[in-house]
């Protein structure tokens, strides 16, 4: 029977085997998306150079920006932010796997949906979890972009940078800056499920079961398909996030179309998709780590909740044991 099935955590397990394997992941490529930040919110315009507003650091490639951010501050530049970060990541994957188990929870408990849930179903339910958890963990993605962006002279801690978004013009509603485009951007794992089910149709047509490396090779095809399709989208958002650009003048972004349009105005429409190598190597192998981490941590907790309670059992044995020890002992001679 089950002998070979795989054991079943809590959700709260499941949340923290996700987490855990999304912060060891993150830690791994972190130089990839602090590159990928800088990318992306850089803007290359003539009327820079005419105000005198060139001399901030331009990247040609994600080489260059990692040998010139090396150059300037050593290899400590490459992990600026990381705190914040990996504590984003953290509490976004444990928020996303908490509220996935909640919304699944209410839909498996309805009489009136079909069971159980369909593709179109499950894909439903991961983007309402994804939308709920980015509402609750969204500022310390905000904090997060604006310590990657700062200068060298201005590096500012997760409390001060947070102090800093406060205290803007904004106020306290700056911590949740790029929402929109955050919540628009939950469609990006349907958009690499329904990517691979096609590239599988049309490059294995009839294979049900697929070699590892023809698994890999669908999961890239369609992580890279889903990244081009939404990359304008996570321009927007970081430009949202971080200090407006020297040709603002200091005066924030409001919509995420608003940032478009300045894009394609100083840099032209190809500059909506500027980052997108780093963003594509670090969602492969993030997704990849993720998975291979997460499977790994399940196994591990798995096995030390098993020996807990095995060990809570040999307690509680004992414990009857000696009372019925103790009972047995005190019985009148004429009992026993």
């Amino acid at each position: 029977m089950a002998g070979q099935s795989k054991p079943v955590l809590s959700p709260w397990g499941s949340a923290v085997a996700g987490a855990t394997g999304a912060v060891l992941a993150n830690a791994i490529v972190y130089p990839l998306d602090l590159v990928k930040t800088k990318l992306q919110v850089q803007v290359k315009s003539a009327a820079d150079s005419k105000d005198g507003r060139a001399n901030e650091e331009q990247y040609k490639s994600t080489l260059d920006a990692i040998n010139k951010i090396m150059e300037r501050e050593g290899i400590e530049g490459l992990y600026s932010g990381i705190a914040g970060s990996l504590l984003g990541v953290a509490s976004t994957n444990f928020a996303y796997f908490y509220w996935y188990s909640v919304v699944r929870t209410l839909y498996m408990a309805s009489n009136k949906v079909p069971k159980p849930p369909g593709t179109a179903i499950e894909l439903s339910l991961g983007a309402v979890a994804g939308a709920v958890a980015q509402i609750f963990t969204i500022p310390v993605a905000v904090i997060t972009t604006r310590q990657q962006t700062q200068p060298k002279e201005d590096k500012k801690g997760l409390i001060e940078t947070g102090k800093e978004v406060v205290n803007s013009e904004d106020g306290w509603s700056g911590l949740w800056r790029g929402l929109k485009a955050s919540l628009i951007l939950v469609v990006n794992p349907a958009i690499t499920y329904g990517a691979y089910q096609r590239l599988k149709d049309v490059l294995f047509a009839g294979k049900n079961n697929l070699k590892p490396w023809e698994a890999f090779l669908l999961g890239a095809l369609s992580k890279a398909l889903a990244t081009i399709v939404t990359q304008p989208l996570i321009v927007a958002k970081v430009g949202l996030q971080s200090r407006p650009p020297p040709g603002r003048e200091g005066k924030p972004f409001k919509t995420f179309g608003e940032v478009m349009r300045f894009i394609i105005k100083n840099e032209g429409p190809l500059s909506l998709f500027k980052g997108i190598g780093p963003q594509i190597l670090k969602g492969l192998l993030v997704q990849g780590l993720l998975m291979m981490t997460k499977e790994r941590m399940e196994l591990t907790f798995v096995l030390l909740f098993a020996y807990l309670r095995k060990i809570k059992q040999e307690k509680l044995q004992k414990a009857v044991d000696s009372a019925a020890s103790k009972a047995k002992t005190s019985l009148p001679a004429t009992l026993k």
